[in-house]
C-alpha cells in the first residue's frame, strides 16, 4: 500500500493545535463519523430525488424516451464542472468545497420539486449534476484522508453510509407517498434534515489543502492511464447501479407487474444488499484481496441482471436485484481508495479522473436505458447493461494497479 504521509503534513484547526498523528482515537472517530454523515447526506439527497421519479414522470406526462432525454441533464451538468472540480478541491481544500457544494446540492434538490414543465426539470437536473459532482469529489477526498488517519481500508464503510442513505430515502419516500405530500414538500423536509447534519458535523472535517506544485504545466496533459482504466471499470459498475436507482421501480411496475406498494420492492432489496455489502466489504478485501473480490463482484452483477431478464417474476427478480446490489457494493469504494493513493497525482485530481468517468456511467446509464426501452423493451435494455459485469471481471484481471 502506498503511504502518502498525510498524518504529518496536515494540521487540525478544530479542537486542538496538533497534527492528526497526535490526535486521540476518540477525536479520529469523531472525524470518521462526520465524514460518514456527509456521505449519508449526499446519498439521502439523491435517493430522495430517485424515489419520486415515477411521480414526476406521471405528473409531467413524460414517456420513457422523454424521461431518458431529461435525465441526460444530470451528466451534462457534471461534464461542465468536471474540468474544474479536482482543481477547486486541490486549491481551496476539500472541506470548504464539500460544505458549499452540499448546501447548493440541497437547494437544487428542492427546486426539482417545483418543476411544472419538462424544460424546468431539465434545468434543475443540470444544476443538480453540477453540485453533485463537486460534492462527490470533495467527500471522497475527505474519505481518502480519513482512511490514511486510520491506516486501514475503511472506504467501503463510507460508501455504505451513502447506500444506507439510499435505503433510508426509499423508506422516507414511502412515508411521504402515504401522507400524500407533493414532491416539493417531501424535498423540503429532507433538505431540513441534511442542513442539520451539515451544522452538527462540518467542524470535524479534515481541514487540509494539497501542496500545489509551482512548475509550469501544459494546458492539456495526458491523464494517468491507470486512472483512466480504473474509471472505465467504475463506469461499468455505476451504470449498473444507476439503472437500479432510476429504473428498478419502473421495471417492477411495467415488467414484473408488482401490485401497489411492492413496486418499490426491487429498489429496496437492491439498496439493502448494496449497503450491507459495503459495511462488510472492507473485511472481505482484507481477507481475500482486492482483485478476487472485484472479479467475483462483476460476475454477480451480470448474473443478477440476466436473472431479472429471463425470470421477470416478483420473487426471482427481487433476489436478482439483491445480487446486483451485492455485486456493485465494493467495486467503486475500492477504485476510489486505489486512485486516492496514486503517487503522482493529488488525491482530489486523481479522484476527479476516476470519479468523473465512473459517474458518467451512473448518470448516462439510465437515459440510455430509456432510449433502448423505447426502441425495443425494458427487458432488452436490462440485458444490455448486464454485459457490463462480465466486462468488469475481465478488466480487473488485466490492470496491474489492482492488487
Amino acid at each position: 500500500m502506498i503511504d502518502l504521509n498525510f498524518l504529518g503534513r496536515f494540521k487540525t484547526k478544530a479542537k486542538f493545535k496538533k497534527t492528526y498523528k497526535d490526535a486521540k482515537i476518540s477525536y479520529l472517530n469523531r472525524i470518521r463519523w462526520a465524514v460518514s454523515m456527509f456521505y449519508f447526506g449526499m446519498g439521502l439527497c439523491f435517493a430522495t430525488w430517485a424515489s419520486r421519479i415515477p411521480d414526476i414522470k406521471t405528473a409531467l406526462h413524460l414517456s420513457s424516451g422523454e424521461l431518458g432525454s431529461i435525465l441526460f441533464a444530470v451528466p451534462l451538468g457534471q461534464l461542465v464542472v468536471m474540468p474544474f472540480s479536482g482543481k477547486l478541491v486541490t486549491r481551496f481544500g476539500s472541506h470548504r468545497i464539500l460544505i458549499l457544494s452540499l448546501l447548493f446540492y440541497v437547494f437544487s434538490l428542492t427546486n426539482l420539486g417545483l418543476a411544472a414543465q419538462a424544460w424546468q426539470l431539465s434545468l434543475g437536473l443540470f444544476v443538480f449534476g453540477i453540485f453533485g459532482n463537486l460534492a462527490n469529489i470533495a467527500v471522497n477526498t475527505q474519505g481518502v484522508y480519513t482512511e490514511e488517519l486510520f491506516k486501514k481500508t475503511i472506504m467501503s464503510s463510507f460508501h455504505g453510509m451513502w447506500s444506507f442513505a439510499g435505503f433510508t430515502g426509499a423508506l422516507v419516500g414511502l412515508g411521504m407517498l402515504a401522507l400524500e405530500l407533493t414532491p416539493y414538500e417531501h424535498f423540503l423536509i429532507v433538505a431540513g434534515i441534511v442542513l442539520l447534519m451539515i451544522a452538527f458535523n462540518y467542524k470535524f472535517l479534515i481541514k487540509a489543502k494539497e501542496i500545489i506544485k509551482t512548475e509550469k504545466k501544459k494546458l492539456f496533459t495526458k491523464p494517468d492511464s491507470a486512472l483512466i482504466w480504473l474509471g472505465i471499470i467504475g463506469f461499468c459498475c455505476m451504470a449498473s447501479e444507476g439503472v437500479m436507482f432510476d429504473w428498478s421501480g419502473v421495471y417492477f411496475k411495467d415488467v414484473i407487474k408488482a401490485p401497489g406498494p411492492l413496486v418499490i420492492l426491487g429498489y429496496t432489496s437492491f439498496m439493502i444488499m448494496m449497503a450491507g455489502g459495503r459495511f462488510f466489504g472492507d473485511g472481505l478485501i482484507h481477507k481475500f484481496g482486492r482483485k478476487p473480490v472485484m472479479q467475483i463482484s462483476g460476475i454477480i452483477i451480470s448474473l443478477g441482471l440476466f436473472t431479472s431478464v429471463f425470470f421477470p417474476y416478483l420473487i426471482p427478480s427481487t433476489i436478482a436485484f439483491m445480487f446486483v446490489g451485492l455485486g456493485v457494493s465494493t467495486i467503486v469504494p475500492t477504485l476510489y481508495s486505489i486512485a486516492g493513493k496514486n503517487p503522482t497525482v493529488p488525491p482530489g485530481e486523481a479522484l476527479t479522473i476516476v470519479s468523473s468517468v465512473s459517474f458518467l456511467g451512473f448518470l448516462m446509464g439510465p437515459p440510455v436505458i430509456g432510449y433502448i426501452a423505447e426502441l425495443y423493451s425494458l427487458r432488452f435494455s436490462f440485458a444490455f447493461i448486464g454485459v457490463f459485469g462480465f466486462l468488469i471481471a475481465f478488466m480487473v484481471s488485466r490492470i496491474k494497479a489492482i492488487q
